[in-house]
């Protein structure tokens, strides 16, 4: 006797019928296996893009804190702070300090109005920044109308005190400028000395890094008693300078806390024949 369930089983068409039903079930399921990948395609394609952006403005605020980090220190003062160097202390064998201040600044500035002031004084700084960068000295710090440079630090020229006598003579030069687009008799003293001295970063909320010792002391006196538009230097940066510069002898000048010292005025540097 026959066995109905074998007839079925080995009839062609019902055979088909399942296996058709068999590959739209299988059908269903690669689509949605391909759905769940192209899915999964584009989650981590709008994750990646994700990570991109936060890591462009990542990188885009490092750039803008690195900047702002180069307007208050030097490079290579920040590259030991971001190897964990905790404290920044550097004796200086031999440094070339410049100090500046503006003739006349407290009159001068109490007849101008406030936005003039601060607009002749930016321009007037921004050229002192741009000859620093220019010539490789490094500008240590401001102080109201007062500029101090120096010469000599790491990472800056070698010929530390001819560069420095270049930016004196570069600063004269832009006062004069800037006071005649202004019409206005802007002045300057300049001092420069050379000499040893102790460098560091100080404090740990609005830090700065500064210079001290006998060279910023005499730089400074040396610009105190200076003349109007005049570069007053010590005789050994005269001496230092005196191949390729032209200097003029002052004679001797009583020094705050100096005493009496030989002292030079830089005029500019030798017409070569």
């Amino acid at each position: 006797m026959s066995n109905p369930a074998r007839e079925e089983d080995a009839d062609p068409k019902v055979r088909v019928r399942d296996l058709e039903k068999e590959n739209r079930v299988l059908a269903r399921k690669l689509a949605r296996l391909d759905s769940n990948v192209r899915q999964m395609e584009e989650m981590q394609d709008a994750t990646s893009k994700l990570l991109s952006a936060l890591t462009q403005e990542l990188e885009e605020e490092r750039a803008k804190s690195h900047a702002l980090l180069l307007n208050i220190l030097p490079q290579q003062i920040i590259d030991r702070l971001e190897a964990g160097e905790k404290v920044i202390a550097d004796r200086l064998p031999e440094v070339t300090v410049l100090f500046s201040d503006l003739v006349g600044f407290t009159a001068t500035s109490s007849d101008l109005e406030p936005h003039v002031l601060v607009s002749e004084l930016n321009v007037l700084f921004s050229r002192f920044d741009a000859l620093c960068q220019e010539i490789g000295v490094e500008k240590v710090k401001t102080i109201g109308d007062a500029y101090m440079a120096v010469g000599g630090l790491p990472g800056t020229r070698a010929d530390h005190v001819a560069a420095v006598a270049e930016l004196a003579l570069g600063m004269v030069k832009a006062i004069e400028d800037v006071g005649a687009a202004a019409d206005r008799a802007w002045k300057i003293r300049i001092g420069i000395h050379a000499g040893p001295a102790v460098a560091g970063v100080i404090g740990v909320w609005k830090f700065v890094y500064d210079v001290w010792g006998d060279a910023v002391n005499t730089a400074s006196r040396l610009e105190s008693s200076a003349e109007p538009n005049r570069i007053h230097v010590s005789e050994p940066v005269a001496k230092l300078l005196a191949a390729s510069f032209d200097l003029e002898a002052r004679g001797m000048v009583d020094l705050k806390g100096k005493g009496e010292t030989a002292t030079y005025f830089l005029n500019g540097r030798l017409e070569r024949s």
